[in-house]
Order: structure tokens, then sequence, then C-alpha cells
């Protein structure tokens, strides 16, 4: 069998959809106020289950901050995301007032060419304006990434409130694709509006990977698990064959731990235990061929692992709130593409 990703497989189930929604350009002392995500999401990504902010330092410097944490300084190729949608602030000093309001030309915007021109400065916002370059002394390219919490998402409680990416850490791929989105903002072709949307999937797949690999030994949660030897190795044999009748004197023994250190070790890391780790993954990717395939709900349920059809429903609707035949029809008539 051929090794298998595990962040790579949730990262695919969980159906990123990307979009670079604002162009901010800033002058004198500045402050904008982000809206938490759930009142966000409706307005830039209708029907997503959960929305991702990110932001790129185009020119200048800056500081974001969320309540309970301590402010971070951002520099000129600096990334930061928000991976649960905390409201935040930027601005050009930690401490300023932001400017508040009532999101209503938002809506008014949501279907204008994107990213929608923002300017900040001095007390001023004006909302589908632009500053000169020459006159910015920041830019911020601010983007969203929506994707599915349910049935089962067990990356986005493993990421931090917020996630920086020093400009240095970056991929050297993302400032090259990054120029390439600001120049489809400013010359508009044909296409642009497909590859803002790659360019913010990648960069939270680059942000996700990077920030795994910085990762002190050992971590606790879903990707300190990914990193311990012995843990990833069996959420790599349950994510690799999830419909194997899998035991935990299988997985123990083939990760090489005993049944009940596996036991200990995954509910030390993850808090819970394998089995319930099991059956969740068993619903994402009953989910996943639910809408992406043509196959029944019976066949469903054989391929990820369960003997009947009634024991996959019941399993589904308490994981989704649906039985598999009623998600499935919500799935086509109004999931985000």
């Amino acid at each position: 069998m051929s090794a298998v990703d595990p962040l790579s497989d949730v990262l695919r189930s969980v159906r990123l959809r990307g979009a670079v929604f604002f162009h901010v350009s800033c002058r004198d002392d500045w402050a904008a106020l982000a809206a938490p995500a759930r009142e966000l999401g409706p307005a830039v990504m209708p029907g997503a289950e959960h929305v991702i902010e990110y932001h790129l330092v185009a020119k200048g410097a800056g500081w974001v901050a969320v309540d309970g944490e301590p402010p971070l300084r951002l520099e000129a190729g600096d990334i930061v995301m928000l991976p649960h949608g905390d409201s935040h602030v930027l601005s050009s000093a930690p401490g300023l007032a932001p400017i508040v309001d009532d999101g209503a030309w938002l809506l008014g915007m949501r279907d204008s060419p994107r990213p929608i021109p923002v300017t900040y400065g001095g007390g001023m916002f004006r909302p589908g304006e632009r500053l000169p370059g020459n006159e910015a002394s920041a830019v911020l390219l601010c983007g969203f990434i929506a994707c599915d919490l349910k049935p089962f998402n067990p990356l986005i409680d493993a990421l931090p409130r917020l996630l920086r990416l020093p400009a240095p850490s970056v991929g050297p791929w993302v400032a090259p694709v990054l120029e390439q989105a600001a120049a489809e903002w400013h010359a508009p072709r044909a296409g642009g509006a497909a590859l803002l949307q790659r360019v913010s999937e990648m960069v939270f797949v680059d942000a996700t990977r990077r920030y795994l690999e910085s990762l002190p030994e050992p971590s606790r949660g879903w990707l300190g698990a990914l990193r311990d030897r012995q843990l990833g190795r069996a959420i790599a044999l349950m994510h690799g064959d999830p419909a194997r009748p899998w035991t935990l004197e299988e997985l123990g023994r083939r990760a090489g731990l005993s049944r009940s250190a596996l036991h200990q070790r995954f509910v030390a890391f993850m808090g819970m235990p394998p089995m319930q780790y099991l059956a969740g993954w068993r619903m994402q990717c009953g989910a996943r061929l639910l809408r992406e395939s043509d196959a029944n709900v019976a066949d469903v349920a054989l391929q990820v692992g369960y003997e009947s059809e009634a024991a996959f429903s019941r399993a589904f609707k308490r994981a989704t709130g649906l039985p598999p035949a009623a998600w499935r029809r919500g799935q086509a008539g109004g999931a985000p593409g």
C-alpha cells in the first residue's frame, strides 16, 4: 500500500474554497475592525459552514490583534490567518481604535469584481476606493477560505487563533503567485476569478503544512499526533483503509504500541480514543461519497465500513443532524462551489 498523507486527505475532504476579496490601501494612522467569520461569512462566502480569513501585507507594515492575545507585528510579505474566525483588528500601531461600521456596504458590493477596494486612514473609511500606490503607506490583500466542519474536520481545532507566516518562511512560490493575483486586480483577464480563488486555497495549504513542520515535539492535538511516529502511523492506517474492521489490537500492533498504550496515547494527544476518530473519519468519507458519487446510501455504507445502511444512517444523522439522503439533497441544492 502506498504511503497515506492524512493532512492532504482532510484538506481534500473538507472542500476548501477560496477568494481574494479585498484590496485594502492605508495611509496615516489607520485601524480596521474585521467582524467574526460567523457574521462576515454570509456576505463573503454564502452557504459556507466555516470561513477563515487571511491577510497578506503587500506593502508597508502593521499589526494584528485578537482579544486575549498579544498583538503581532506584520511586515511586508507576511501572511496572517485567523483559522477560528475570530474578530480582529488590523492597524498601523497597537491600541488604535478601529472604525466601526454596520457592514451594510458589503452586502451591496458582494457581487462587485474582486478584490473590492477599500481605503483606511486618518479616521477615514471609503469602501469602493483605492489609493494611488504612491500615496498608500500600507497595502493588504484580504482573502477568505471556506471549509466544511461537518461531519468531521479535525484540522481547524488543531490550528492556533492567529497563524502568522513571516515573509522568509513563506514558500518560494507564494510571492510570484500573489504578485500575479495583484496584477489580475489591476488588469482583469479571463479566468482571473478562478486564479484568485486558487491562490487563497494554495496559501492556506502551504501555511498549514509549514505550521505542522514548525511544531515542537511533543505537541498535542491532531497535528501533533501526525508528527508522532506511532500515532501518525495509526492515523495513516485508518485513512488508508477506513472500511477495514480495525481493532485496537491490530492498530496498536501495526503502529508499534500495545492496545492500552495506543488508547492512552491517542486520548492524551487528541482527547478521543482511536475508534472514535475512526468513526468520525468514516463519516467524512461517507459525506464525500454522497456528494461526489452516484452510489446509493447502502453502497456508501459498505464502502466506509458499515455492514448495514441503517447503522450508517444513524451514525451519519448523529454527526450531521440529517439522514444521508436528506444531506445529499441539501448539498446538491445549495452548497457553495
